[in-house]
């Protein structure tokens, strides 16, 4: 059983604060998940109310996955609080650090960013860097995982840094079906853009949403810009900036991302040779699904599929013979 304790502190968003049990306790027994505080005292939110937790900060040293939500007074100073800088104290080495908006702020107090990529909220990335000059900040994305240390932007990307640790341990089938007992969408890309400036079309506008869904049922088909605007109705030039308004890339890209993210889903479950899972997502060539696959997370399709696979299977030895001559 995979232990995440959820360190509450002084302040805390009660959304967030919520996330990690409603996900991981959703994973079909997977994870089991405690709450705790710095000093085993009930703990103020942000809200009207008090939270009383169960477990104080010696949790931490059991735990394997420690989460920190945001909470309001992270952004004042880089210095910790003693008790929380006990608390993080008592977390083992090589524990794996996850952090929901203002948390960064914490972990980069503690000095366990310097040197790293993370993130936060978007909308305290200056005093973010201002306190933290040592962390590499990309204040334009969902999510950084940075191995051992993850970080999340604000409110909802908490439940999208969640869902990728479920992937990550366990593949997308298991994903999936907790995104849909959460009722939340299944994958956002880390490097989705956290501030989009018009995701919800105004009623009296078209959107490009239908679109988007009518070109995820034919991934396998050589579509273009000039396909999806002919179905949105639009000119290439008017669908393209408002579809990047809507979905905060353009959607050449967003079409690559769409494909490699349906290629890790068939790498993940499925036996079929590399070149077969090139041809169903739309990529040319298993050389082209290679390329994109390793420029979105740095590994072959071979050596993905390896991460989801005990033992070899003969496709996958086919593959890796594939992959050896190039």
């Amino acid at each position: 059983m995979h232990r995440v304790a959820v360190l509450a502190l002084d302040g805390v968003y009660p959304f967030e604060l919520g996330i990690p049990q409603r996900v991981f306790a959703s994973a079909d027994g997977r994870y089991e998940v405690v709450t705790c505080s710095a000093d085993g005292r009930p703990v103020s939110t942000s809200a009207d109310f008090t939270i009383a937790v169960e477990q104080g900060p010696e949790i931490l040293a059991t735990a394997d996955t420690v989460v920190i939500p945001p909470y309001t007074s992270a952004p004042a100073s880089a210095q910790l609080p003693a008790a929380t800088a006990a608390a993080l104290a008592l977390i083992p080495e090589g524990t794996r650090i996850v952090s929901i908006c203002t948390g960064a702020f914490t972990l980069a107090a503690a000095g366990l960013l310097d040197g790293r990529r993370a993130t936060t909220h978007w909308k305290l990335a200056a005093r973010f860097r201002e306190l933290f000059p040592a962390v590499i900040l990309d204040a334009d994305v969902l999510f950084v995982d940075d191995g051992d240390i993850l970080t999340s932007a604000g409110a909802a990307s908490g439940v999208d840094v969640c869902l990728h640790l479920v992937r990550k341990d366990h593949g997308s089938r298991l994903a999936n079906h907790v995104a849909r007992r959460c009722v939340v969408p299944p994958w956002r890309d880390g490097g989705q853009a956290q501030y989009i400036e018009q995701p919800v079309p105004e009623p009296s506008s078209a959107g490009t949403a239908a679109t988007r869904e009518w070109a995820l049922t034919r991934l396998d088909e050589p579509l273009t810009v000039a396909d999806l605007a002919g179905h949105a109705r639009m000119s290439p030039r008017t669908f393209a900036r408002r579809f990047h308004d809507e979905a905060g890339v353009s959607p050449g890209r967003w079409l690559v991302q769409q494909r490699v993210n349906r290629a890790r889903e068939l790498l993940e479950a499925s036996d079929l040779p590399v070149e077969s899972i090139a041809r169903r997502v739309g990529f040319a060539t298993a050389a082209s699904l290679r390329q994109h696959l390793h420029a979105a997370i740095g590994v072959s399709p071979v050596a993905y599929r390896h991460t989801f696979h005990a033992t070899g299977v003969p496709a996958a030895v086919a593959d890796r013979e594939r992959d050896a001559r190039g």
